[in-house]
């Protein structure tokens, strides 16, 4: 063999090694022959036990039988149809961090048309959602950005003197205002976001399939004071705090008109929309801010009825046959 031919064939092996690495990076399913993995789903993505529970108590997940899950970087995630619509499901496990890995993982290692997430949340509006009522805001906000002010500064939005008891005054924690985020998306210049808004196709099929909805008021024996209901046209607040504090619950549903709080909402919404594919956004109240436990059963019924709202939606959303059935 010439030198010149043997340099043609090193160059072509590393053109096509080059392209191999680029397309593991960019999709690894494309490698494979499994054409029940390499098909575009729905991925659902849900917060905790809790809830996976409420998905297999239902009885409308069938795992795929050749290939019922997949584990990658610690997280399992599970292949099957749900109200005969294939989906993929990952819980993601709480806190931001993880939420906007998993969905990450979820969009690089599988084709996903769209984000259903659901989980519980906290509500701080107890007029308009209480325990077992299921919120699909219209958007969600990261509050857990803070810019913490100087004492004697300028004052920020939350100021700590104010809520000074039993009387107000000055506070050395002084205030902090609240940032944006860095949204990043294919073909744009970064963009700072405070609010991060539910697919507006999405959104609008859901307040159609999902406002006649029946929820569960009951469960082991034991029975929400009112009838459940579907809220629509709230915001949420997402943190990686768990707002148990009134006083704080109460400051963010009057600074922002938000109606729940939770830890995972804005990084799925946020991955989701960097990534331009369609999310929505489904939250049982699992309790009130400030107020004691409505017990275990409620927070059960929570997951169950925001996994009902998620189950219904996904029915509704049309999906094509595997290629090789």
């Amino acid at each position: 063999m010439s030198s010149v031919n043997l340099v043609v064939m090193v160059v072509g092996l590393l053109v096509l090694a080059q392209q191999s690495f680029q397309m593991s990076l960019r999709n690894p399913v494309a490698e494979t022959n499994n054409c029940k993995i390499d098909f575009t789903r729905l991925g659902l993505v849900l917060t905790s036990d809790t809830n996976e529970q409420a998905l297999q108590d239902s009885g409308l997940f069938t795992p795929d039988a050749e290939t019922p899950y997949v584990d990658i970087a610690g997280r399992r995630f599970h292949i099957g149809t749900l109200n005969a619509r294939y989906i993929v499901y990952v819980k993601i496990g709480g806190n931001s961090v993880n939420a906007a890995i998993a969905v990450q993982i979820l969009l690089n290692r599988f084709r996903i048309h769209g984000i259903i997430h659901f989980g519980s949340a906290g509500s701080l509006d107890i007029k308009s959602i209480a325990p077992g009522d299921v919120s699909v805001p219209l958007a969600v906000a990261f509050t857990g950005a803070w810019n913490w002010k100087k004492f004697g500064s300028e004052e920020g939005k939350l100021i700590f003197g104010e809520f000074n008891y039993p009387v107000n005054g000055e506070n050395l924690l002084a205030s902090v205002d609240y940032d944006t985020i860095k949204l990043f998306s294919k073909g744009q210049s970064p963009q700072d976001v405070f609010w991060l808004p539910s697919t507006t196709s999405w959104y609008s099929a859901a307040t159609k399939v999902l406002q006649d909805l029946e929820l569960s008021q009951c469960y082991d024996g034991a029975c929400l004071t009112s009838k459940p209901k579907i809220v629509f046209g709230t915001k949420g607040s997402s943190s990686d705090s768990y707002i148990k504090n009134k006083a704080y619950g109460d400051f963010l549903h009057k600074a922002f008109n938000v109606s729940t709080a939770d830890q995972e909402s804005a990084a799925v919404a946020w991955t989701s929309l960097s990534n331009e594919k369609p999310f929505i956004v489904i939250r049982g109240a699992s309790n009130v801010a400030g107020e004691a436990s409505p017990g275990s059963q409620a927070s059960y019924l929570a997951s169950y009825n925001a996994f009902l709202a998620a189950a219904k939606f996904i029915e509704s959303i049309p999906t094509p046959r595997l290629a090789c059935e």
